[in-house]
């Protein structure tokens, strides 16, 4: 069988060599058959492609340093991809000789670019690499003051605080968005260099549901300072509860969704020093403290005799001491004598108070968030940056 597949192979050669001959009119082939015979050579594209940074580069900077450009011919694809699969959004130029991401990259992650590009006559040339981003050596450290899955009063500011002085404020407010389901728009107003606080035009929508997202962790903050955190919180609003506090007519009235007005006798700030005056102005409640020590030596320019006392139902409105709490003392005082330390104090029981009584059911029914407006107070207005008192900011200014 061996021999039978050599001697068929050898006579079907010899078949195809005599008819060729026969063919040619026994005389050489013409040279544009010879052209035509010969397989073409692949041809080279003038389509010249670069990616930066270089191929095996570490420690890129997230922002800025990616670009893909092709001389003598036009992109046609751009792949970017994360080593754990992230597809890396971008945009060509007009010209199609170059790209760049849509947004800043990812800290500590390692990236593969594949580039693709033809020239004038169509012909294709393409390119690949890769190279990984920086590793933080340093955080911003922010931190906010709400908690995943809480519940707030419509009167909640988000506020976000950093430990390092941010630089690049305008990548702060790109890298943090809110979802509120119903298109209210939420802006930010920085009070320093590390604080800036967020809130809509008026007051939350009772029961509506807000989303923020936080997307800081690979924003370059300050030179060489990212800042470290990228996730999503969500808290519900809960019902409206406004309480509006007159320290001339000494009488809270208080206005809750569903309920009649309540007015609740009051005792304010006192009408002097002056450090006892109740600050004018909208507040928010900040924390609900229970029973709480009002200690004069914490109290900036304090004036008057020192005090250090112990006050039920507590329920804070700013960092510098201002509270609407119980006061256990004569229920007479209350609606007629303004004769607290600057807070607004409700009649109450001795010790850590009772729940029937003013400042008990008061504080019952508070909520983190809540509303609280003092009006005719000798007091000067309450700074916007004590506390969440950003709502004394006109919404053409925040």
């Amino acid at each position: 069988m061996k021999r039978f597949g050599r001697a068929l192979t050898s006579g079907a050669l010899g078949g195809v060599l005599a008819l060729t001959v026969g063919c040619s009119g026994g005389g050489a082939p013409k040279a544009e058959e010879r052209v035509s015979a010969s397989p073409s050579a692949p041809k080279t594209s003038s389509a010249v492609i670069s990616i930066e940074p270089g191929n095996g580069s570490t420690g890129v900077r997230p922002a800025g340093a990616l670009k893909v450009s092709v001389q003598g011919g036009k992109l046609t694809e751009v792949k970017v991809a994360a080593k754990d699969g992230g597809v890396v959004p971008g945009t060509f130029t007009a010209d199609g000789s170059g790209w760049t991401p849509a947004g800043d990259l990812a800290v500590s992650t390692e990236y593969r670019v594949d580039a693709h590009a033809v020239d004038a006559d169509g012909v294709a040339a393409g390119l690949q690499g890769g190279f990984s981003t920086l590793t933080p050596g340093k955080g911003a450290g922010p931190f906010d003051n709400i908690a995943d899955g809480q519940t707030y009063g419509v009167g909640m500011i988000v506020s976000l605080e950093f430990r390092v002085p941010v630089k690049d404020r305008a990548a702060v407010e790109q890298a943090v968005a809110f979802d509120t389901g119903d298109g209210t728009v939420v802006k930010p107003h920085w009070f320093s260099a590390q604080r800036v606080d967020f809130r809509p035009e008026k007051y939350w929508k009772p029961q509506s549901r807000v989303t923020v997202k936080y997307r800081l962790k690979s924003v370059e903050t300050s030179p060489g300072v990212y800042g470290e955190v990228d996730k999503d919180q969500t808290f519900t609003v809960g019902r409206s509860r406004i309480s509006t506090a007159d320290a001339s007519s000494k009488q809270m009235v208080v206005q809750e969704d569903g309920k009649p007005d309540e007015t609740v006798p009051i005792s304010a700030g006192a009408s002097s020093p002056a450090s006892q005056n109740t600050f004018n102005g909208t507040m928010v409640v900040m924390a609900k403290e229970g029973t709480a020590v009002m200690d004069s030596s914490t109290v900036a320019n304090h004036e008057g005799a020192a005090y250090r006392v112990e006050m039920p139902h507590a329920l804070r409105l700013t960092p510098t001491g201002t509270y609407v709490h119980g006061k256990n003392v004569a229920q007479s005082i209350f609606g007629r004598q303004n004769v607290s330390h600057g807070c607004i104090g409700l009649y109450d029981g001795p010790g850590d108070g009772r729940s029937d009584l003013p400042g008990g059911k008061f504080y019952d029914a508070a909520m983190v968030g809540d509303v609280v407006t003092v009006k005719n107070s000798v007091g000067g207005p309450v700074a916007p940056d004590n506390g969440m008192s950003g709502w004394n900011i006109e919404w053409s200014k925040w």
